[in-house]
């Protein structure tokens, strides 16, 4: 089946995430709003025609993703991390290739430089302002005095697009009635901040909100126009812990093999080290810890007492959950086992290209992905 394929390798089980994709685009479609794909998880155009077609607005976290996508055929485009005056040029250079590009700001600063580099490179740019709604990264809170002098900073030889938030903190969530409410305060304070922009007389196409724990719990979206959203595609064992879905959702996976044994310290050794899977430790905190992921048979079938407890840069030990003795002989020399990831954007982050499986577990794909900045 996989005995083929030169570990380590990334591996993506294709109907679970067709099922993944078709699940939050039902999702937006009961809420009302439209369904801006985030593509940084695998960062691949083969990939993206399953959860975001040619034709899908889409959301980017590199200036490399916008450029890449929109020589595939996307050109509404999110580029949703904080611009930076370095990267302008560049940004205006996708737009007079005809890229419906949007960038984001927080600050009368940046607001200001994307309407000076507006007039520099001979095309309006247009922007974001983005809402703080939970201490958790960037962005201002929606009754922000900082508001309106951005929207007037920006809005000088630029264009102002609407307002955009992210509840990072859901991944923090301590239940499913917990993100529920955290997706309500998302929706309520970038809706507020909109609302605002608006009464002041500036117009506000969209009001864009998004995680994929919110997107999943929210009880309505009221206000809102669009729904950002991107682990879901794969989803992980940081979501699994948080319940919004099981390990059998999960369509991402580390295919390893094993190297070698240590039996007085209850190790395997497998060639799948930090430089595969990351040194992402999501799951930490919360009531199952994974380590660094959790052990499946090669099929991908869960074997809840196995994780891979310590990583090298080029070495992976799974141990048992307990710490008990293993033997050797349930873990043969050259055996090959998958592992299900912490973090599914970190893990992919490893790889250059994937492997895609199909109902199977056959080989049916190869897909490549975008990387660098």
């Amino acid at each position: 089946m996989l005995q083929g394929i030169e570990t380590p390798a990334l591996l993506i089980d294709k109907p679970k995430l067709e099922a993944n994709a078709a699940r939050m685009k039902a999702r937006a479609d009961a809420l009302g709003v439209v369904l801006r794909p985030h593509v940084k998880t695998l960062k691949s155009v083969e990939a993206a025609a399953i959860y975001a077609p040619v034709g899908s607005r889409i959301t980017v976290s590199t200036l490399r993703e916008a450029e890449v996508f929109a020589k595939a055929g996307y050109t509404d485009i999110f580029y949703a991390v904080g611009i930076t005056p370095n990267k302008l040029e560049r940004a205006a250079q996708l737009v007079k290739k005809g890229a419906d590009l949007t960038l984001l700001v927080d600050t009368v600063e940046a607001a200001q430089a994307v309407s000076d580099a507006s007039n520099k490179f001979g095309v309006p740019l247009s922007a974001m302002i983005e809402i703080d709604v939970d201490g958790h990264r960037a962005g201002l809170v929606w009754d922000s005095e900082t508001l309106l002098p951005i929207a007037e900073a920006l809005t000088a030889s630029g264009r102002l697009r609407g307002v955009a938030t992210h509840a990072g903190g859901s991944y923090n969530g301590k239940s499913l009635d917990d993100i529920a409410d955290i997706a309500e305060r998302e929706r309520a304070m970038t809706v507020k901040a909109g609302e605002r922009l608006r009464e002041a007389g500036y117009e506000v196409r969209d009001v864009s909100v998004g995680s994929t724990p919110t997107a999943l719990m929210a009880r309505d979206h009221r206000g809102v126009t669009e729904l950002r959203a991107g682990v879901y595609a794969t989803f992980d064992l940081v979501m699994a812990g948080l319940g919004l879905c099981s390990k059998d959702d999960i369509a991402m996976s580390v295919l390893t093999s094993v190297i070698g044994h240590q039996p007085d310290k209850g190790w395997v050794l497998v060639d799948a080290g930090w430089m595969a899977m990351s040194r992402d430790r999501g799951t930490a905190s919360q009531t199952v810890d994974q380590a660094y992921g959790l052990v499946c048979d090669v099929y991908g079938k869960p074997m809840p007492d196995y994780i891979v407890s310590m990583v090298n840069q080029e070495h992976g030990i799974i141990t048992r959950r307990d710490k008990g003795a293993i033997k050797k002989s349930d873990f043969p020399y050259g055996s090959q086992w998958r592992i299900l990831p912490n973090h599914a954007c970190a893990t992919a982050a490893q790889f250059d290209r994937y492997c895609v499986l199909d109902a199977d577990q056959n080989q049916c794909g190869d897909w490549s992905r975008v990387n660098a900045w």
